[in-house]
């Protein structure tokens, strides 16, 4: 069975940030209760759909992954990929640099120097560098790692636009310098991705389009 998580206001940490952070705390109650369950399994198609997303829109990033996926019978494995030529995953819409990234991660799987197995036991910063050793994968890609597949709770994804946009919307400022946020969003450790979920959540609900109020 597959695990399960609900955020929902007898979470002890939503307590603890609704707590700590009164615009946070808003935006938790406007959003309800979250579930989900981790990507504890397909994890090579999930890094490689956010290899595909980086810099791109989610429709466009989608788009492209569905055509890799087309083309890989449905089920995006290191063995299928990697039966690919370069020109046909470029077919999809990739870009030659997002080739070459897709072709190294998967080489490193399939070679074993890249064993998701072993990521569980690592620390946050030892899966960033360590995902980051391998050429296209920046801190956004380790930090949707992280955070999506690996369920850590605390990773502050502020190199992610739908995050930014939501942190502009309810804090209702221009400054989005990466001190800026850090400073802003410290109460939020050590629940910094769960405060984060809530945020994509207000987003992907149209919340942002209108005005965020405090009180009313």
């Amino acid at each position: 069975m597959p695990n399960v998580v609900t955020l929902d206001m007898d979470h002890p940490a939503v307590q603890y940030l609704c707590k700590k952070d009164k615009r946070l705390a808003k935006v938790i109650r406007m959003v309800g209760p979250i579930t989900y369950v981790p990507h504890d399994e397909s994890i090579y198609s999930f890094l490689v759909h956010e290899i595909i997303e980086q810099m791109l829109s989610v429709k466009a990033g989608q788009k492209i992954y569905k055509r890799l996926e087309d083309l890989c019978d449905g089920d995006v494995t290191p063995e299928k990929v990697n039966a690919l030529s370069d020109d046909e995953i470029r077919g999809t819409g990739t870009s030659s640099s997002k080739v070459k990234c897709i072709r190294g991660v998967t080489e490193a799987v399939i070679c074993g120097d890249l064993d998701f197995d072993k990521m569980h036991s690592l620390s946050d910063e030892e899966v960033m560098l360590h995902l980051t050793k391998f050429h296209g994968i920046g801190k956004w890609t380790a930090k949707m790692f992280l955070m999506f597949v690996l369920d850590r709770p605390d990773v502050l994804p502020v190199e992610d636009g739908a995050f930014l946009q939501t942190y502009r919307w309810a804090y209702k400022t221009d400054d989005c310098s990466e001190d800026a946020i850090y400073k802003k969003c410290r109460k939020w450790k050590p629940y910094s991705s769960i405060a984060s979920r809530f945020f994509y959540k207000a987003l992907d609900a149209g919340m942002t389009k209108e005005e965020f109020h405090l009180f009313k």
